[in-house]
């Protein structure tokens, strides 16, 4: 079994763009999907928003996807064409609590590609990829903390602009990267890439 994780540096990069398209590109592979979001009390890390995805009797949550209209992030992924879909829920910084049950949902997986930073506490990928966008100037920790471990980056291609002041990607300098113009989120340079990786495991 073959695992990528797919990070980003803040909200609304592409991370789920990148998910969607790789296995909408790569069917081949069976894909599960999972999607890991945390949130603090009542508040949801996606919107920033007051919201009901904090489950108000435990720290966490696990459930599978099963709407197929594309509306939600982890709906994109069922139409893209994974098997199964799996959307974690946890309070910020309790992931660990939510890792057993998520590690038998991938090692009931023919291949997995995961949408999140905060994993890789816990899990080594085959393949870890970034997204970056130099005009986002939020940069979670979590993702600061994991950019070392980037196999390769995709880079918004900003013409050298950036919103970044306390950000070094000095840990990044060798590494393979991509520049992408959304709403065009992958290309064939990508899809190589993966499918070489993920050859080589």
């Amino acid at each position: 079994m073959a695992i990528i994780v797919v990070g980003g540096h803040s909200r609304s990069v592409g991370k789920t763009s990148v998910v969607a398209g790789l296995i909408a590109a790569l069917p081949e592979y069976g894909w599960t999907a999972m999607k890991i979001t945390q949130y603090g009390h009542g508040i949801c890390s996606r919107s920033g928003k007051s919201c009901h995805c904090a489950s108000e009797d435990h720290t966490w949550a696990i459930a599978e996807e099963q709407n197929r209209s594309g509306k939600s992030d982890t709906s994109r992924f069922l139409l893209a064409g994974a098997r199964h879909v799996w959307w974690v829920r946890t309070e910020q910084g309790r992931l660990d609590e939510a890792m057993p049950t998520v590690q038998c949902k991938l090692a009931d997986s023919e291949n997995a590609i995961l949408e999140s930073n905060s994993i890789l506490k816990f899990i080594r990928p085959d393949l870890y990829l970034t997204i970056l966008d130099p005009a986002t100037a939020d940069f979670k920790n979590s993702a600061q903390e994991a950019l070392g471990l980037a196999d390769a980056i995709i880079l918004h291609d900003r013409n050298g602009k950036s919103a970044w002041t306390a950000v070094s990607l000095k840990s990044l300098e060798g590494r393979p990267t991509f520049r992408i113009q959304p709403p065009k989120y992958l290309n064939d340079e990508i899809i190589g890439f993966v499918k070489k990786k993920l050859g080589a495991t």
